[in-house]
This record gives C-alpha cells, structure tokens and sequence, in this order.
C-alpha cells in the first residue's frame, strides 16, 4: 500500500475517534469544533507518526488539568490524547504495553509535541518510576492550587456524582472531621500533601524537568502561565490574550481560536457546597506544615489558605 493511500486510511479513522473522545473530553463538542481535529490532517504525510508522550500532564487531580490540556491544543505544534489514558497508574492498562499505550495517542508529524494527561499519575505510587523507565526526558507538567481548596473541589465532584445518581451523600464536615480532628485517612486529604507525592517523582527526575503551573493564577490570567508552558516545552511562542475571553455566565475563561469559542462544560467549575469555617481553618491548619515541606521541595512558595 502506498504511504499516500496509508495516511488516508489513518485519516479516516481518526474521524470517530476524534469525535467519541471529544464528547468525552470535558469540553462542549459543537460541529466547529472538528476544526480542533484538523490538526492532524497531516496524518495524509507519510511522516505521520503516533508517538508516545514528550510532555505529561501528571496531575493534579482538580486542579485544572482539562483546562490546562486544551489551552495546550491552542498550538499548533501540540497535539492532545483527549482522554485520560491511565497508563501507567492502572496496573491492568500498563500490562498492555508501550504498543497499546502508542495507539491511544493522536497522530502527529515529526515536529509536534505530544501531551496526554492523567491527574491520577501523581499520587498513584508507582507511575514516576514507570514514566521515567518509558523515558528519563520526558518533560512533566504540575498543576497544583490551594490544597484546602482543592479537598473541597474532590468532595464536589463525588457530590455531584452521588446527586445525579440518587445516592445518598454525607456533608463534607462529617468526612473532614471525626472526634473533633481532620480526618487524614480521607482520601482527599492525601491527594493534597503535596510533597510526599513530589518526593516520588524527585527521585525519577531532576526538578527543571517538572514545570509547576499554579492552578489559582490559571483560572484568573490563563496566558501567563501559558507562555510559561510554551517557554517549558521550548514552544515557539503562540497563544495569546485574544485566545481567551472571560465568560460571566459561566464564572471562568473559555477559549477562542480560528473563529470558534469553546468552554469548559457544565461539570467544571461547580460551586462548592458551603462549608462550616471552623472546619476550614482546621484544614488550613493541617495542611500548614506540608505546604512548608512542599514550598522547600519545589524552591517556590504559593499564596495558599
């Protein structure tokens, strides 16, 4: 078969495909949006490749993670898995191998960056050591926002769920608080001691090779820490202020790009329920001496809690 007739074959495919993992990508699919897709139309060029990821979205899990990956898919030298692949924290996808891993990416040619993210790698034990076996360069993206805030974010999320499946649900005060202390066997709370996730990942990589981007900032001016993704990814220089505009309906940034606008659908950026204050300072006050841990580890300081 001639490499001109393979690209259209791989063309072709990647249309459902496209299609199915956008509705699923946590962004409003409009008939624009196949725009998005045209990216790959280069798949028609023999170079067309599916490359395993050079940059990984590693977490962390509400923290901005979507919206980081499609205000990256602005570029035109990045192309996205849309959906969470869960590679290498899921020990039954892993056991697939790096060929399964290779065909859940989007095609690309030589000079594109292939990112996938999966906000479950950071806390899942052994995924440093499994990225850094696949390959010790691959560049790691951090998003990280307010610990406290980011606990009451994981507990709307299954709120929600348990709402819509007409589950019976506790109030978060109950989970946060037993006997009068923080509950710190709840899973929320683990997720948001940050340091002794990142420990795992310093020992796999050099800290210059993971870029944090701070998820309290990215909701409020997108663009400056996406020029600093661009800056990290050695991107040349792309996105700009007229990518984004504010939406007051929704409450948060959406995105603009070759006369079509996207935003974040209905799941994003829920409000919180509201939550007893003194429970908050309780919060605040444990997560006190991590984030000092944290902010030594990572040679930066964040305005948290």
């Amino acid at each position: 078969m001639s490499p001109v007739l393979t690209g259209v074959l791989m063309l072709l495919l990647e249309v459902p495909l496209f299609l199915s993992k956008a509705r699923d990508s946590g962004f409003q699919l409009q008939g624009v949006e196949v725009a998005a897709w045209r990216k790959n139309l280069p798949a028609l060029d023999a170079d067309a490749t599916r490359k395993v990821p050079q940059a990984i979205i590693i977490g962390v899990r509400k923290g901005g993670t979507r919206a980081l990956l499609e205000m990256l898919n602005l570029h035109p030298d990045v192309v996205v898995a849309r959906a969470e692949i869960h590679f290498f924290d899921w020990d039954e996808n892993y056991r697939k191998g790096l060929d399964w891993y290779r065909q859940q990416m989007p095609v690309s040619l030589p000079h594109q960056l292939t990112v996938e993210k999966t906000p479950g790698y950071f806390t899942a034990p052994n995924a440093a050591e499994r990225v850094h076996a696949l390959s010790n360069s691959t560049r790691l993206l951090l998003i990280v926002r307010d610990p406290a805030e980011r606990v009451i974010s994981d507990y709307t999320q299954v709120l929600y769920n348990r709402k819509e499946h007409h589950k019976q649900y506790r109030p978060v005060e109950e989970i946060l608080v037993r006997d009068g202390k923080l509950n710190g066997k709840y899973k929320a709370v683990q997720r948001s001691l940050y340091y002794i996730h990142m420990e795992r990942w310093l020992r796999q990589f050099p800290l210059h090779q993971i870029h944090l981007v701070d998820g309290d900032v990215l909701v409020k001016d997108p663009l400056s820490q996406l020029q600093q993704v661009e800056r990290f990814l050695q991107l040349p220089p792309h996105i700009k202020a007229s990518n984004f505009y504010f939406n007051h309906t929704k409450g948060f940034y959406c995105l603009h790009a070759v006369g079509r606008e996207r935003c974040l659908d209905q799941s994003k950026g829920r409000p919180h329920p509201s939550v007893n204050q003194t429970v908050l300072h309780q919060l605040c006050h444990y997560f006190r001496q991590h984030n000092k841990n944290f902010f030594r580890m990572v040679g930066r300081t964040f305005n948290w809690c």
